[in-house]
C-alpha cells in the first residue's frame, strides 16, 4: 500500500512539472498541460522569451506556421500576443489532442490542428503563405533537410521569418539564398537562429 501511494505522489509530482507557461499577451501565465509523448521537450521559457523579444513587432496579425508543435509553446505564445492564425502541425496522435484541448481551454478559434508529418503535410496541402514559421523538430533526424525546400513551394511570404531551433553540434543544410540570418543565440546544448526572407 505504502509503495502504490509513494507512485501515486511521483506521478502527481511529475504531472504537476509537466505544464507549459505562457509568458506574454492575453494569456499571460496560463498553464497548461503538456503531453507525456517520449522525446518532446519544449522550446524553454527563457529561449521562448529571447524569440518572443526578437519577433514581438511582427506577431500581431501574422498568419503562423508551428510545425513540429509538440507542446504547441511557440504557436500558442503567438496567439496570446496576437497571431491572427496559427496552424499547429505534428505526427503524435497524443500531442494533437492535447493541443485541441489546449486550444478549447483558451476558446482559441483562430487556429487549426493537423494530426500528419510535417513535411507530408507541407508537400500536399494548399499552401497558405506564412509569415512566421517555428521549427523545431526532433533532433538528431535529418528533417530540416526535408522541410526547407518544401516552404519554398509557396508557403512563405515575401518577407516572412522562420524560426528554427536546433542541435548545437548539427550543421545547417544548405537554405535558399534569398533566406538571411537576423539573429542566433546557443542556449546550452541547442542553436536557435532566426531567419528572414528577402525576395
Amino acid at each position: 500500500m505504502k509503495k502504490s501511494i509513494q507512485k501515486q505522489a511521483s506521478n502527481n509530482s511529475k504531472a504537476k512539472a509537466s505544464k507549459l507557461r505562457i509568458i506574454a499577451g492575453e494569456w499571460r501565465s496560463r498553464q497548461l498541460p503538456i503531453p507525456d509523448v517520449q522525446g518532446l521537450r519544449p522550446t524553454p521559457d527563457k529561449v521562448r522569451e529571447t524569440l518572443f523579444n526578437w519577433i514581438n513587432y511582427s506577431i500581431p496579425g501574422a498568419v503562423c506556421g508551428d510545425f513540429f508543435c509538440g507542446s504547441g509553446a511557440l504557436g500558442l505564445e503567438a496567439l496570446s500576443r496576437g497571431a491572427k492564425h496559427v496552424s499547429f502541425v505534428d505526427n503524435s496522435r497524443v500531442v494533437i489532442q492535447q493541443m485541441t484541448d489546449n486550444l478549447a481551454t483558451l476558446k482559441a478559434e483562430n487556429a487549426d490542428v493537423t494530426a500528419q508529418n510535417a513535411a507530408i503535410f507541407l508537400d500536399s496541402a494548399t499552401p497558405t503563405p506564412l509569415d512566421i514559421v517555428f521549427l523545431d523538430p526532433p533532433f538528431r533526424k535529418g528533417w530540416l533537410a526535408q522541410i526547407i525546400p518544401l516552404l519554398e513551394k509557396g508557403w512563405l511570404t515575401d518577407d516572412a521569418l522562420i524560426y528554427i531551433e536546433m542541435e548545437k553540434e548539427a550543421a545547417l543544410p544548405v537554405l535558399p539564398v534569398h533566406w538571411s540570418l537576423i539573429k542566433e543565440k546557443v542556449a546550452g546544448q541547442l542553436v536557435y537562429r532566426l531567419f528572414e526572407i528577402s525576395k
